[in-house]
C-alpha cells in the first residue's frame, strides 16, 4: 500500500505510466462476475472461490482473520474482528462489511467503526506468478480497500526489509482510481507507485479483476484487461534492494479512515461492502 500497514502514514509520489483505458464490467453484490482467461503459459496452484455455504466464514485452511484496533501504522479508525457482520461467505463471494457502530474490542478502547483483515500468513505463500482477484469494492469518502502481499520474513526481517507488493488499493474520494505499489527499504513509503483510471464510472459499480504478473526482475500491473505499469530494480531510488525473490503471503482487508484517505465524512454510507468473487495463484509451466 501507498501507507504501509506496518509503517508510517502516507508520503507518496507518482510514477507516470502510460495507460490504455478499458470500460467498466458488472456486477451484482450476490453475483460472481465473468471468469477470465489465464494465458496458457501459466497453471494454477492456489485458489479460494468462496464456495462455501452462506453465512460461513472463510476456509480457515487458507485465511486467518486478524483482530486489533492499533491503527495499523496510518491511523486508521477502524477495528478489525473475527464476527460474521464483518467478514463470511455470501452468495459465491467473501463480504468484508464495514460498519458505523460503537464497539469496544479486547484492548478495551472503544471505536466507531469496524470492518476486517484477512491473510495467508503461515498457510500459502509463493514466490513468483500470476496473482489475481475478481473484486467488486466499497465507496465513499474515508474508505480504504486493499489486496496486497507482503514478505514471508515478516516476523525475522521486519517492514519495509520484508517488501511489499500493493496488487490493489482505492481511497474513496477517488472513486475511478487504482493504485499499484512497491515498497521496501527506501521507498518504504516512496516513489515506486502508479495509478489506472477507468474511463468512466466508478471501481465501485461492478467487479474488476486486479492483478500482477512477477518475475524475478519485473513485477507488472493489471486493472481487468490493461497492463499499465511495470516496475523493475531500475524503478528503485539509487542503492535500494529488489525485495521481490522471495515468497509472500496475501492479504485482503477493507480500512477506515487513516493519514492517505481521511475519515468518512456526511457523505460517507454505511455499511459499506468489499465483495471478492474469486482469489487465484498461478505459477509459470
Amino acid at each position: 500500500m501507498l501507507s504501509s500497514r506496518f509503517g508510517v502514514s502516507a508520503i507518496f509520489g507518482i510514477l507516470l505510466v502510460t495507460v490504455t483505458l478499458v470500460t467498466s464490467c458488472g456486477g451484482q453484490a450476490t453475483e460472481t462476475s465473468n471468469p477470465t482467461t489465464t494465458p496458457p503459459t501459466y497453471r494454477l496452484v492456489w485458489s479460494d472461490e468462496f464456495s462455501g455455504a452462506d453465512g460461513s466464514a472463510p476456509e480457515a485452511s487458507k485465511w486467518s482473520i486478524q483482530t486489533g484496533g492499533n491503527g495499523w501504522g496510518n491511523n486508521e479508525l477502524e477495528y478489525y474482528t473475527a464476527r460474521s457482520e464483518n467478514v463470511q461467505v455470501l452468495g459465491g463471494n467473501l463480504v468484508i462489511t464495514a460498519i458505523k457502530e460503537n464497539y469496544t474490542g479486547a484492548d478495551g478502547v472503544s471505536r466507531n467503526y469496524t470492518s476486517a483483515r484477512l491473510e495467508t500468513k503461515g498457510l500459502f505463500s509463493e514466490r513468483y506468478g500470476r496473482f489475481e482477484a475478481s473484486i467488486k469494492i466499497p465507496k465513499g469518502q474515508g474508505m480504504w480497500p486493499a489486496f496486497w502481499m507482503l514478505g514471508s520474513d515478516i516476523d525475522t526481517n521486519p517492514w519495509p526489509a520484508c517488501g511489499e507488493i500493493d496488487i490493489m488499493e482505492n481511497i474513496g474520494k477517488e472513486p475511478a482510481i487504482v493504485h499499484g505499489s512497491l515498497h521496501g527499504p527506501g521507498y518504504a513509503p516512496g516513489n515506486v507507485t502508479a495509478s489506472y483510471r477507468l474511463p468512466s464510472g466508478a471501481l465501485r459499480d461492478g467487479f474488476h479483476l486486479y492483478a500482477v504478473e512477477w518475475d524475478p526482475q519485473q513485477i507488472r500491473f493489471y486493472v481487468d484487461s490493461t497492463q499499465y505499469a511495470t516496475f523493475t530494480p531500475s524503478n528503485l531510488p539509487s542503492g535500494s534492494p529488489w525485495e521481490f525473490n522471495k515468497p509472500f503471503f496475501i492479504l485482503l482487508n477493507v480500512a477506515v479512515g487513516g493519514g492517505w484517505p481521511g475519515p468518512p465524512d456526511q457523505t460517507t454510507q454505511f455499511p459499506q461492502q468489499m465483495l471478492v468473487d474469486y482469489v487465484r495463484v498461478y505459477q509459470k509451466q
